[in-house]
């Protein structure tokens, strides 16, 4: 068998498996509640496992190896960011969102403040935050086909991205929560597997010595000091503290990640669920460091450059199979590839149910139809608006192809923490805080934090994208230093000119709810 065969052949193996799980799923998929939240039937260590497969994209596997295969210890730092975010999660949101709301962000923000204005604004954020994600995931994916299957250039590019743009709508419209949770689950495992492997067959090439492992990364990056030490990739040291605010702030605003805890079926499962996460993750990021040093020590930074920042992890495998022309290196490389893959469509999936749900639940449901709607017209509606942002997620990852992963993951973290962090947290620990403090809050976190991202080097300037004749307006690559205080800010000032506003239940019901779920059966909520 050659080698495009093999990873044709791994490739539809996945494809096949999944849509037969999402088939039979979506065969008990009967209410809203079972499309939005498999029914409140996920366990607390099966969730964990599904939101570590949830938050472990391909963007994390492929974009963060690639910046520590190039960038040594600037490349690791996404990776303490995204970990340390978990205990954010743990502490502030994970059981109290879920002892208040239904299906999605918005359904706790409208327990106590005026819901059509909150559930239109929520709507909206999470369209876009979801978008942005959905793109980066999009173009690894494309990437992995276009390196595996020997396509290149623009064209062909777009056709292996709309290939997963495809399966990702398969996957919502069929499966719903119940599919997409075991898509998920499955490819956790994969995931793990395959790390551990790899990780591995690095130390084994150094005798197991973390250090020499080290000492022969820092050689091969032509600056052992610059590789080791900070200022390889973020030359401005405001721009790593930007960037570090939006990590650890960024995953409590994640529409998918927050949708997951609706999924079982009370607080303490919720809890268990994020412990069980943190657990999976942090051992994950230890893998990928060794991955990240042993590309650099094994393929070389020349070698990665010239093939993409974000193929690092494929070419390590290769390498470490037996080289380019060797039967062992394809296999490896097709095997890695296709978990990388099935990582990238297990997220893409999550992040397309969470939108869709949030536009059918919230605006559609909530805003349009004034709350009382029919359910089977509304996941009718969900389903729909999964195909229309699965097109308009293609369009958008043909255009970005050649953006290295971690930084549109970074900008979409940037997002989440402007947007939906300040009005979360505002909502459960502020009794003051009223329905213009929510709005505000999130349109100003949304929009300061997209256009300081469209200013900024990265996409305008001689290192842009775009414009290479400009100067950057905004001076640093994520925009969260400045747009995450922004957001908090001008919810509180919202807050405080606009008065007080009578609430129902109000806070105290809340709060009582958030914390003890105290009457949830008689009140029909979780």
């Amino acid at each position: 068998m050659s080698h495009r065969a093999l990873s044709i052949a791994l490739f539809a193996a996945f494809v096949v498996a999944t849509v037969a799980i999402s088939y039979v799923a979506g065969r008990r998929t009967r209410s809203a509640s079972d499309f939005y939240a498999a029914g409140r039937r996920i366990r607390g260590w099966q969730n964990g496992i599904a939101v570590a497969g949830d938050y472990l994209s391909g963007a994390t596997l492929l974009g963060v190896t690639g910046l520590i295969a190039l960038y040594g210890f600037d490349g690791a730092v996404y990776l303490v960011g995204f970990l340390v975010a978990f205990l954010v999660v743990l502490v502030l949101i994970a059981e109290l969102l879920r002892n208040t709301g239904t299906y999605t962000m918005a359904d706790t923000l409208a327990f106590r403040l005026r819901p059509r204005p909150v559930r239109a604004v929520s709507a909206v954020s999470t369209m876009v935050i979801n978008l942005f994600y959905l793109t980066s995931q999009m173009v690894g994916a494309g990437g992995l086909i276009g390196l595996l299957l020997g396509l290149h250039g623009t064209v062909a590019g777009g056709i292996a991205i709309g290939s997963v743009g495809v399966l990702m709508i398969l996957y919502v419209t069929v499966g719903g929560m119940i599919g997409t949770t075991w898509v998920q689950i499955i490819k956790a495992v994969l995931l793990l597997v395959a790390t551990a492997l790899l990780t591995l067959l690095v130390l084994a090439r150094f005798d197991f010595s973390v250090g020499h492992l080290l000492e022969s990364a820092a050689q091969a990056s032509g600056d052992a000091d610059r590789y080791l030490g900070s200022g390889s990739y973020f030359t401005n040291k405001l721009d790593l503290v930007s960037l570090s605010l939006a990590l650890v702030l960024g995953t409590a605003g994640l529409p998918h990640v927050l949708m997951r805890f609706f999924t079982v079926r009370d607080a303490r499962s919720a809890r268990a669920s994020s412990n069980w996460t943190i657990g999976i993750v942090g051992v994950f990021y230890l893998g990928l460091i060794v991955l990240g040093l042993g590309a650099t020590a094994l393929v070389g930074p020349a070698a990665i450059k010239k093939a993409d920042s974000n193929m690092a992890t494929p070419l390590l495998a290769r390498f470490l199979g037996g080289g380019e022309s060797s039967m062992g290196g394809a296999l490896l490389m097709a095997v890695i590839a296709a978990v990388a893959f099935a990582t990238i469509l297990a997220v893409v999936a999550g992040l397309t149910l969470t939108a869709s749900a949030s536009f059918a639940h919230d605006f559609y449901a909530g805003v349009l139809r004034h709350g009382a709607p029919d359910e089977r017209r509304e996941v009718a509606v969900a389903r729909r608006t999964a195909i229309v942002l699965g097109v308009v997620a293609v369009a958008l990852a043909i255009g970005l192809q050649k953006v290295n992963l971690a930084f549109l993951v970074g900008v979409v973290f940037a997002l989440a923490a402007s947007a939906n962090l300040p009005v979360l947290v505002l909502s459960l620990y502020w009794r003051r805080f009223n329905t213009a403090g929510a709005v505000t809050g999130t349109l100003v976190g949304l929009v300061s934090s997209v256009v300081l991202v469209a200013v900024s080097p990265t996409v305008i300037g001689p290192s842009g994208l775009f414009l290479h004749h400009v100067t950057p307006y905004f001076p640093l690559s994520n925009p969260g230093i400045v747009s995450i205080p922004l957001a908090f800010l001008s919810a509180i000032v919202a807050t405080l000119l606009t008065g007080r506003e009578e609430q129902s239940p109000g806070f105290d019901e809340l709060r009582l709810r958030a914390l003890t779920g105290y009457e949830t059966a008689e009140r029909g909520r979780p």
